[in-house]
């Protein structure tokens, strides 16, 4: 975590990856960020993974270093809570994050008319509010007909879900960006981000769009080869793979080297009429130059090979489990600065990640866990609402508060 932005408050009302990811971003670059739940949580409270107990792992990490407040919004009196803490005076409070529909609580009107400069950042699904998730979305831009072994028929999901993954990062930034502006000028703003504009925009920042308008051809299936220049997976000796990419001339010629291959790869090229030491010709000529490479890869073992492609500077990645990169990957270790062991309540002690912005001369705070479920009600209902304790417990007495 960092205190850059520590004297900004955020109510967050949402749920799953995309609007929790753009909280917990703001979170770690120091602002305090209020997750609003219901009582018993809200949808994503256990979604897996899980750990042996139950508890969800995925509602761990989404939530790292935010405050927690149960509020039934279907009783008045939580509503009229909620509005007031989105509505919270403070020159950098006032600002709301959801991917809830904007109506009950949430109506916009009414709680501009309680503050006129607030800032609502929402995401949807589309833009023109019709539900939509990563799932949905990705099937329709394109990419799982593209991703997958040459001559398979139907598509491939990915596992990361990406466009989640990039509205949040996105979100998260419109939201500095509104309230930079507000510090300007004094007005309020609703700024929506939705999970199909952030993906076709990735698909037209690509090429895609523009291949498919002006070449009229969609990108075909190439399996584990890179697109456009040489890249591809290898097997060693002892079974072990690892994804080799030669995309600069720099990465052309440092594989080379490594392998002893020049003379060969050079000799390829004037064979093929290509030159190798372009990337479109690379591609071209992709399938011969795994012809050479694929035995010399076979004939070694995964710690030869690393040893020669690292020490002629080889652009180069090991195939690996998630629990083959935490036991053997020195980047996901404590030996990361971005990386603590973290005490998680509930769940115990685990490698946890903080904000992956490294900022120079900046040290990095304490990673803090996510909070239990209602952990801050009390803390934030006299804090930033100033409620005696006899209302607070009168709250909680009622089921108003958890």
């Amino acid at each position: 975590m960092y205190a850059l932005l520590n004297h900004w408050r955020v109510l967050e009302a949402a749920a799953f990856v995309a609007a929790p990811l753009a909280g917990m971003t703001l979170a770690q670059l120091g602002c305090e960020v209020i997750r609003l739940d219901p009582p018993g949580g809200g949808p994503d409270a256990n979604r897996w993974p899980v750990d042996g107990n139950g508890r969800s792992l995925y509602w761990a990490g989404l939530n790292k270093g935010k405050k927690s407040v149960v509020l039934d919004t279907r009783h008045p009196e939580g509503r009229e809570l909620a509005q007031a803490l989105a509505t919270a005076p403070g020159p950098q409070a006032g600002l709301l994050l959801t991917n809830q529909p904007m109506r009950d609580w949430l109506d916009t009107a009414a709680l501009t008319r309680r503050r006129a400069d607030l800032i609502v950042a929402q995401v949807k699904g589309n833009a023109d509010g019709s539900p939509a998730v990563d799932y949905t979305i990705n099937c329709a831009v394109g990419f799982p007909l593209a991703t997958g072994p040459q001559g398979l028929a139907g598509p491939v999901n990915h596992v990361l879900p990406a466009w989640d993954a990039i509205t949040g990062m996105t979100c998260a930034l419109g939201l500095v960006v509104a309230a930079q502006q507000r510090a300007l000028d004094g007005q309020g703003r609703v700024l929506s981000v939705a999970l199909s504009d952030v993906a076709i925009a990735m698909a037209g920042n690509l090429g895609h769009i523009a291949e498919a308008e002006i070449n009229g051809e969609s990108r075909a299936r190439h399996g584990n080869d890179l697109f456009g220049a040489y890249g591809t997976d290898m097997a060693a000796a002892d079974g072990r793979r690892l994804m080799v990419v030669a995309l600069t001339p720099r990465q052309w010629r440092a594989l080379g080297e490594a392998t002893g291959l020049a003379e060969k790869f050079a000799a390829l090229g004037a064979l093929l009429g290509l030159d190798l030491d372009r990337e479109g010709d690379r591609f071209q000529a992709r399938d011969a130059i795994s012809l050479l490479l694929r035995p010399w890869c076979a004939a070694r073992t995964f710690q030869d090979i690393t040893h020669a492609f690292d020490a002629a500077g080889v652009c180069w990645g090991p195939y690996q489990t998630f629990a083959e990169m935490v036991a053997h990957d020195k980047r996901c270790s404590a030996a990361n600065p971005m990386l603590q062991y973290v005490k998680q309540p509930g769940i115990g002690e685990y490698l946890t990640p903080g904000s992956p912005i490294a900022f120079d001369g900046v040290a990095r705070e304490p990673v803090a866990p996510a909070p239990s479920l209602g952990q801050h009600t009390d803390e934030v209902l006299a804090a930033v609402l100033g409620l005696p304790d006899h209302v607070i417990s009168r709250l909680h007495d009622t089921g108003v508060a958890a």
